[in-house]
């Protein structure tokens, strides 16, 4: 036997090596116990979204349904202003997002890359803003969107969305330009580059997963939305999915197969979204933990 084989057969051997390994196992064994839980509920959503009426209120809970229907997707599906609500989340989502990262991503860079008097305040103001409650806001917002004739308008909500979002975006964002060295931009600019240029070709191919991450994340906080929504839109043409969902909670009680077949439809557009954007999201969070 060679001295590296006898080394290797020592280690494995060896008390630390052993430790190591149930240390792994029980760390797995952890992440296991973590998935389970956070993957129960979602998973008891969808099968109670196939149940019949006789097994979703049996007494004995089955967790897997005996006799599957797709009848309480296709009763949600033509319930009254389904698609028109989905249609308006689509709009107040896309236009959120879209707002928040223009304005975010060049309040980001100013941030990260000049420094100017109320630099460090400002930064403080965004973190102050995520402290607020919304429900102490709603009230404000409620007079003032009033005064501007913007109540129960999808223009009113995505601004308020906008005003929401806004503080997280930059927040982010800023870790992401931070990340980005600014020798790289000097050096374009050395090449012949404009400032701006360099912004274009350097900075915002760089920041791209950044932008993608934040979207993301934005977009799923706008369409899960209820508070505000519900206050704000009171017509049902102008309601987005959120309050569409609601609207299984009646006076007579609640329908709950309808409710949770609405909850996996409505669910479903952000998680394929998701996994369509898995890997750059990934990549996004990693570049914008690289510096802060």
């Amino acid at each position: 036997m060679s001295r590296r084989a006898a080394t290797t057969t020592a280690r494995r051997r060896s008390p630390g090596a052993g430790r190591a390994r149930r240390g792994r196992i029980g760390a797995n064994l952890l992440g296991l116990l973590v998935f389970v839980v956070m993957a129960f509920p979602v998973y008891w959503l969808v099968i109670s979204a196939l149940k019949p009426g006789r097994e979703l209120f049996s007494r004995t809970p089955q967790f897997i349904p005996t006799d599957p229907t797709l009848a309480n997707f296709s009763r949600a599906m033509n319930r009254d202003y389904f698609w028109n609500s989905v249609l308006n989340s689509v709009m107040v989502g896309l236009g959120a997002v879209i707002a928040s990262l223009v304005v975010g991503f060049f309040a980001a860079v100013a941030i990260a890359r000049f420094r100017f008097f109320g630099r460090k305040a400002f930064v403080v103001m965004i973190i102050s803003a995520q402290m607020l409650p919304l429900t102490a806001l709603v009230i404000p917002l409620f007079l003032l969107l009033g005064r501007a004739g913007l109540q129960n308008s999808l223009t009113g909500i995505t601004i308020t969305y906008l005003a929401l979002t806004l503080p997280l975006t930059i927040w982010l964002l800023r870790g992401f330009v931070g990340g980005i060295p600014p020798e790289l931009e000097e050096a374009a600019m050395v090449d012949g580059c404009t400032r701006v240029g360099a912004f274009f070709r350097i900075i915002l191919p760089l920041v791209a997963p950044g932008l993608v991450a934040t979207s993301v994340f934005t977009f799923i906080q706008v369409w899960n939305e209820f508070l505000l929504a519900n206050v704000l839109l009171t017509e049902p043409p102008r309601r987005t999915v959120s309050i569409w969902l609601y609207g299984f909670i009646t006076n007579q009680g609640i329908d709950y197969a309808g409710l949770m077949a609405g909850s996996v439809l409505i669910a479903l557009p952000v998680v394929v979204f998701f996994l369509i954007l898995n890997r750059r999201i990934a990549s996004g969070l990693v570049a914008g933990a690289v510096k802060g």
